[in-house]
Order: structure tokens, then C-alpha cells, then sequence
């Protein structure tokens, strides 16, 4: 006589200051629950919740590691030798400082110019956009999200002194990135293409307020749906791909790429996200429906 079916529980990983799992990801939940998963969403830095008791965690809402990178990443790596952990630690380790950008960009991916400037390094700003060319600026951390640490800046004298400030006191803390200004973003916002199992699911635009450049809802900004052109969904799918051959991995089970477009109006990689990218369901509830299923098909 057969035994007791097994419940197949999985975690939906989240953070303490997020107790609650994000509304936006109740379509997976849903998805989960109706192929009879008991979903899970314990905080990763929660010392009393067991995740060896899981059949698989998947990393959701965990917004904030930035500060934490290196306990996170360790978080990633113990749990993924108990259970089934998605996306790989390696991918997740990787993955969480821009660093990355640089390796894709050796792939042959296109992205935006970048000067990588390391904790503590004295760099001149004005010289580095005489030297590139470029007439507008734009600071980031590399970690970090959320637009947290980002400036954009002239090439003017107030802006200047105004974004060398800002950097000298970044850099006493945090090694940074330079790039130039992509204006487009004001008016074009930012593309969002959400793979799952290798395909695309769906994409969204991400519009910032008139005269800002932060396409995050955090910061009043829009979304819709779209459908990106056959290139963009081509570019999206080939830089999940070439990440999967990195690590040696089949495919990844999801991701999303960000896309931002230059002056002649090409797309350039602007991240990848593939450690907590919110996933727009609102936009696309099959999506749920996609990562439910390749999850339990890995199991």
C-alpha cells in the first residue's frame, strides 16, 4: 500500500523588513498552491525558520542584501546544500556586483560604456568625460538597487563639483561606476524583458515621472505591458543563455533583463537581474504559471 503523498513545500524567500510577501507575486503563489505546493515566506536572515525542510527555495523579495552582500551570499550557498536552490548560489553570487556587466560585455553583449572606479580610488571626474567624450554623467554603486547612490550630472562646473562630491564620499564606503547619461530614459523609459526556463514570458515599459530618470514605482514611475521587437527578445534570451554556459547550467530558471537605448535608438543592456527582480505578474500572470512548472520539473 502506497504511503502518505508528500506535500511538496517550497520557499518563496523574502526579508525582515518585508514580512509580507510582495502582492505582485501572487499569481506564482496561486500557481504553486494549485499544483498542491504549500508555499513558504521565510525571511533568509530568519535564524528559526529550518530551510532544510524546504524541497526547494526560491529567492523572491530579498531587497535587502545590498547591505548584507557577503552574509547573503553565504545564505545562498549553506542553503543550497540542503535543498534545491533557485537561482544557483554561484549565479547569485556573481550576479549581486555589476562586475558582471563587464563579463558580459567581453561575451560581445552591448552595453553602456562604463569607468569601474574601486573603494578609496581617487578619481576627476571632468576628466574622465573629457577623456570618453561624453557631456552627461551617471553615478551608481556596484551593489546596489532600488536607484540607491545614483546621480546623474552636467558637464558643467556646478554639476561637476556637485557630482565630485557625491563621489568622494561614495568611494569612502563603496567602490562605483561612471557612465554616460542615457537621456532616452526620460522619454522611453526602461524595457523589462522577464524569461522563464529560457523563454520569453513578457516584457513591460518602465516610465519615470517628467523629468527624472528612476524608472522604479518606489519613485512615482509607471508601467505597462509591451511587446518587445523580435531583436530585443533575441538579445534578452541570448544573454540568459550565455550566462547558463558560464556556470554550466542547462538554463536558468528565471531572469530579467533591462534594456535601455543610446542615441541612435539601439537597445544596451543596462542590468540583469537575476537574483529578486520584481517580475511584473500584473503584467503577465502566465509567468507564474511558467516558473510553477519549471520548478517542479526540476524537483
Amino acid at each position: 500500500m502506497d504511503g502518505p503523498r508528500h506535500t511538496m513545500q517550497i520557499g518563496l524567500a523574502t526579508c525582515s523588513s518585508l514580512p509580507e510577501w510582495e502582492v505582485d507575486d501572487q499569481p506564482l503563489v496561486e500557481a504553486l498552491r494549485r499544483r498542491g505546493v504549500r508555499v513558504h515566506h521565510p525571511a533568509w536572515d530568519d535564524a528559526t525558520f529550518d530551510f532544510s525542510t524546504l524541497d526547494a527555495c526560491l529567492i523572491r523579495t530579498t531587497w535587502d542584501y545590498e547591505h548584507r552582500r557577503d552574509e547573503f551570499v553565504r545564505w545562498a550557498r549553506n542553503t543550497a546544500e540542503h535543498v534545491p536552490f533557485f537561482n544557483h548560489p554561484q549565479v547569485i553570487e556573481w550576479n549581486t556586483h555589476k562586475s558582471y556587466l563587464k563579463d558580459l560585455a567581453e561575451a560581445g553583449v552591448p552595453g553602456i560604456p562604463t569607468e569601474w572606479i574601486e573603494k578609496g580610488e581617487a578619481v576627476d571626474l571632468a576628466g574622465v568625460l573629457t577623456s570618453r567624450g561624453w557631456t552627461r554623467g551617471f553615478l551608481k554603486p556596484v551593489v546596489g538597487s532600488t536607484a540607491r547612490g545614483t546621480l546623474r550630472f552636467h558637464d558643467d562646473a556646478d554639476s561637476l563639483e556637485r557630482a565630485q562630491t557625491f563621489l568622494d564620499e561614495r568611494l569612502a564606503v563603496e567602490s562605483m561606476m561612471v557612465q554616460p547619461y542615457l537621456e532616452r530614459v526620460e522619454s522611453g523609459g526602461e524595457e523589462s524583458i522577464m524569461i522563464v526556463d529560457g523563454e520569453v514570458t513578457h516584457a513591460v515599459r518602465k516610465v519615470p515621472v517628467p523629468g527624472d530618470y528612476r524608472v522604479q514605482d518606489d519613485f512615482g514611475a509607471s508601467d505597462e505591458p509591451m511587446t518587445p521587437d523580435p531583436a530585443e527578445a533575441r538579445l534578452a534570451c541570448r544573454i540568459m543563455e550565455i550566462v547558463a554556459h558560464r556556470f554550466g547550467i542547462d538554463r536558468l530558471l528565471y531572469g530579467r533583463v533591462d534594456l535601455l537605448r543610446d542615441a541612435t535608438g539601439a537597445p544596451l543592456l543596462n542590468e540583469l537581474e537575476l537574483v529578486e527582480p520584481s517580475f511584473f505578474f500584473r503584467h503577465g500572470r502566465q509567468a507564474g504559471d511558467a516558473i510553477a512548472s519549471a520548478i517542479l520539473a526540476r524537483l
